[in-house]
């Protein structure tokens, strides 16, 4: 057991910030130095393009379509700057269509953005994807374990090498721009997006942000900066969506600025301040206020204050919750200071209300060109109008790299490492010799391990054959027996015909994203499915030692089924290396331990099923396992 008691002094005072409201205005944010800085070159070039751009080609830049709402020959008359795949979409609606489908429509749509024949200006649309736990759209990429579990494994480290490898995956399809890392701090585990944060903490949230960011975009210090491989980087949600009442996805945020600052911040100072180029706006509200109509967060905080001279991108639609706003028509998201505002299918009727807009006056030019500016700023920075066509690029169409091996290995260790052992009394580690029962819904279900994010956008209908090259719980389980002289027997009901040694039970929360994960307010965090706990039964009253491997994108109250187990693990997500499971249970053939339990809870554990909002600080703090709780082979269940 360990807990981070320096941690905890410093929290207890972030949360006493909470007694006094602070007026807007009077806190004291920190000016962020970016490793970048303004360029006068870059700017003088940024001068001549804007000069010669009409104002069709401005409003163009600051529109962001969905690839199955627009084809190549629309960005070449619109002047589109930005596109993306949103969850579950793939060029040519083929998720199983070969790789180099992904190459094919990104040169289409570079190719597009630069014919400059009609006399317009050449500019690279920017093309984005949701890489959040790895290339996860792409059929065959290495899926990392999600945030959550990231959190648990205490290594910031890691989280480098993570972001190289999502960068490599993702530029070998040709797309050079990734909305990672998700820098949320969830304070409230109902939230669907809980998987999505590092930790309730914000100090682990601020470790994990900036080192994924260098990993994802390379840095100057490191002179690797937009390199091969490398992609644009994407701080989000800018700022307070892990902090709604309830944890309701894109609720209200009701905390006063010297909170807002303290507890979800923190994470956005070390991404800018690693170089991250892009900031993606909120759902969320803030006392009231949707972020992506409110001018003070937007442009004065995060523009002025924070010196982020970036671009901000807005969110799915984000602007049609601004008061006074639609899917069509928002002037009020580009004066608060959404700089691309993401419109995946109403894109030309927004172009058109944005130009009218703009010809009366409600949308100044220089707010207009100050977008512009800032979008060709990024584009120029990360090399997209010298480096030529993306089947040009080193990566581009090296199918090998998705799912390469040297991938595969960082997300297995990443998985061992997050694994958090609450509950053993005595029955781990397992010996490989042994002959073991392996039961439960997510036992042999590459998808339930995956969770949201993961092929589809919520993670659902896919089978075990999309996901070529992972490893199901279960079948890491049988190779790691099966090399040393065990068995394993997948046993669907978890019934037998020969008394096992032991029973692995695997079984969590079915896959999830966003506001379709939200836990009602009633439930609270109550795991409310039977089958797990009726298995758990089963055995223990056969008289069989049982190990819980417990899926989940949140701690949930599931405190009968840890009665219920001898061991019980948090393995949260592990995505695509479920072989890492396997790695931490088992002793090597000998009887040594080859890996132990590293992982420490970086999310509070509850004790009742109603014990929300749970978090360290808390005045009432009494959790089943307090954040950083998490056993080692040395130590037994107290």
């Amino acid at each position: 057991m360990r807990l981070k008691t320096v941690l905890v002094t410093a929290l207890s005072g972030v949360v006493a910030l909470s007694a006094s409201a602070v007026a807007e205005g009077e806190t004291t944010w920190p000016a962020i130095k970016s490793p970048y800085g303004i360029d006068p070159e870059i700017e003088a070039r940024i001068d001549t393009l804007i000069d010669g751009m009409s104002l069709e080609e401005k409003v163009g830049q600051i529109i962001m379509a969905e690839i199955q709402s627009i084809g190549p020959a629309d960005i070449k008359k619109f002047h589109i700057g930005g596109i993306l795949n949103g969850g579950g979409s793939y060029p040519m609606k083929d998720p199983h269509g070969s790789k180099l489908l992904w190459v094919a429509a990104a040169n289409a749509y570079y190719d597009a953005s630069m014919d400059d024949s009609d006399g317009n200006a050449a500019i690279p649309v920017l093309w984005g994807t949701d890489a959040v736990h790895g290339h996860n759209n792409v059929i065959g990429a290495t899926l990392f374990p999600h945030n959550i579990g990231l959190g648990a494994m205490n290594d910031p480290g890691l989280m480098r090498d993570i972001g190289v490898a999502t960068a490599r995956e993702v530029t070998t399809t040709g797309i050079y721009w990734t909305f990672a890392p998700t820098v949320a701090v969830a304070r409230d585990d109902r939230w669907g997006r809980t998987y999505e944060s590092y930790s309730e903490s914000p100090e682990v949230v601020a470790e994990y942000a900036k080192e994924m960011v260098v990993g994802l975009q390379g840095h100057p210090a490191l002179e690797n900066a937009f390199g091969a491989g490398a992609t644009i980087a994407t701080a989000k949600h800018f700022i307070g969506d892990g902090g709604t009442s309830c944890g309701d996805d894109q609720g209200d945020t009701q905390v006063s600025e010297d909170d807002l600052k303290a507890l979800h911040a923190p994470g956005f100072f070390t991404a800018l301040g690693a170089g991250a180029q892009t900031v993606m706006a909120t759902f969320n509200s803030w006392n009231g206020v949707k972020t992506h109509g409110n001018p003070y967060l937007l442009t004065t905080v995060l523009k002025e204050k924070l010196g982020f001279d970036g671009f901000v991108v807005g969110d799915w639609n984000g602007h049609q919750q601004v008061p006074g706003c639609s899917i069509s028509s928002c002037a009020q998201a580009v004066n608060a200071g959404v700089d691309m505002i993401m419109v995946p299918t109403d894109w030309r009727a927004f172009r058109n209300n944005t130009l009218r807009q703009v010809n009366k006056g409600e949308i100044s030019m220089d707010r207009l060109e100050d977008a512009v500016r800032r979008i060709l700023r990024v584009k120029i920075r990360a090399g997209l109008f010298d480096k030529g066509r993306p089947s040009e690029q080193p990566l581009a169409g090296r199918t090998e790299f998705i799912g390469h091996p040297a991938h595969r290995a960082i997300a297995r260790k990443a998985v061992r490492q997050s694994l958090v052992l609450l509950k053993n009394d005595g029955v781990l580690p397992l010996s490989p010799r042994a002959n073991i029962l392996v039961t439960g819904d997510g036992a042999d279900n590459i998808a339930m391990q995956s969770g949201g994010w993961s092929v589809t956008w919520q993670g659902r209908d896919t089978k075990n054959s999309d996901f070529p090259g992972a490893t199901s719980i279960y079948s890491g389980i049988k190779t790691t027996l099966e090399a040393s002289g065990g068995a394993a027997t997948l046993s669907p009901d978890g019934g037998f015909t020969e008394k096992p040694d032991a029973a692995i039970v695997v079984f969590g929360e079915t896959p999830y994203a966003e506001f379709e994960g939200d836990l009602e307010t009633e439930a609270g965090v109550d795991f409310e499915s039977e089958a797990g706990l009726n298995a758990l039964r089963s055995l223990r009253d056969a008289g069989v030692p049982t190990v819980a491997v417990f899926l989940s994108g949140r701690p949930r109250w599931v405190t009968p089924e840890i009665d219920a187990s001898n061991a019980f693990v948090a393995a949260w997500l592990p995505g695509s290396e479920g072989g890492g499971v396997a790695d931490v249970l088992f002793t090597d053939e000998n009887g040594a331990i080859a890996h132990d339990f590293k992982g420490r809870l970086s999310f509070s554990w509850p004790k009742t099923p109603d014990q929300q909002p749970l978090n360290i600080g808390d005045r009432d703090y009494a959790p089943l396992y307090p954040f950083g709780f998490g056993l080692s082979y040395v130590d037994k269940t107290p």
